[in-house]
């Protein structure tokens, strides 16, 4: 069976008890980086084989993997940090086991999406997780693209590095929208800062970091610029009775339907 892990995204304490055990009793553990998953597993007295599972190699380590699924071995997947497969690799593994028929589960956690979000102090009601940015300019336009006018709180994540590019192309394609700017999250240094995309953020630019920014604004409904009795037409010409027509242009002008009834009297 393979189980995916969710672990600490900072604070090593912030592990399942159901997580270490199933650690401990897993034949492997599948992993991003050996060492620094090593110390985690170090940490809680767990000795267990490594298999290095990263992105730019995820066809040929989930296939390693599947074999050994296939030979009844208990695999663990984890990541770096936080919930795999956000971010992180392990798609390629679930994939193949769904269509193997290869039994797998979950071992909730910490997920660094989550918590910022939380912190933030965003519009929770609806998010979205971006991720992070491609690196091309001609694939991160399309992609940012995707989610331009969306009206809900995305959450996309930054290299440090990287943190004042990513805040002016996003200002650039976004417009002045909020931004908080989470980092080092469940740590000691942890902080939130609040900003505006398109204006001087001051935060320190070390450690990992969550940009979560507010959604699209809803867009105006250009119908309303219109006399209602034209607005009442752009209806019937799409089809619409003329009962229906006006039902419609009421609810979009927020009166009462006898409103606009009386204008066709």
């Amino acid at each position: 069976m393979l189980y995916i892990i969710a672990t600490p995204i900072g604070n090593l304490d912030e592990i399942s008890k159901r997580a270490l055990d199933t650690l401990s009793a897993c034949d492997f553990v599948a992993c991003e980086d050996t060492r620094r998953s090593g110390l985690l597993l170090s940490r809680y007295g767990i000795s267990k084989p490594l298999i290095k599972y990263e992105a730019h190699s995820e066809v040929g380590g989930a296939a390693r993997i599947v074999e050994l699924l296939r030979d009844g071995k208990n695999i663990a997947l984890i990541s770096d940090a936080g919930m795999p497969l956000i971010s992180d690799p392990g798609a390629k593994i679930v994939a193949i086991c769904i269509d193997e028929k290869i039994p797998y589960t979950v071992i909730s956690g910490p997920c660094a999406c989550v918590n910022a979000v939380v912190l933030s102090g965003m519009d929770t009601r609806s998010f979205c997780m971006v991720g992070f940015l491609p690196d091309k300019k001609k694939e991160r336009d399309e992609y940012i693209g995707r989610f331009a006018d969306l009206q809900s709180t995305l959450v996309l994540y930054c290299p440090p590095h990287d943190l004042d590019n990513y805040l002016e192309y996003l200002h650039t394609k976004l417009g002045e929208r909020k931004v908080a700017v989470v980092r080092e999250m469940t740590k000691i240094y942890e902080e939130v800062v609040h900003g505006i995309l398109g204006q001087p953020v001051n935060v320190n630019r070390k450690g990992e970091m969550v940009l979560v920014i507010e959604g699209a604004k809803p867009k105006a409904n250009a119908l309303l610029e219109l006399s209602i009795v034209n607005h009442v037409d752009y209806y019937i010409k799409t089809g619409m009775s003329k009962n229906d027509a006006i039902k419609t242009v009421a609810k979009e002008r927020g009166v009462h339907k006898n409103e606009i009834y009386k204008y066709f009297n």
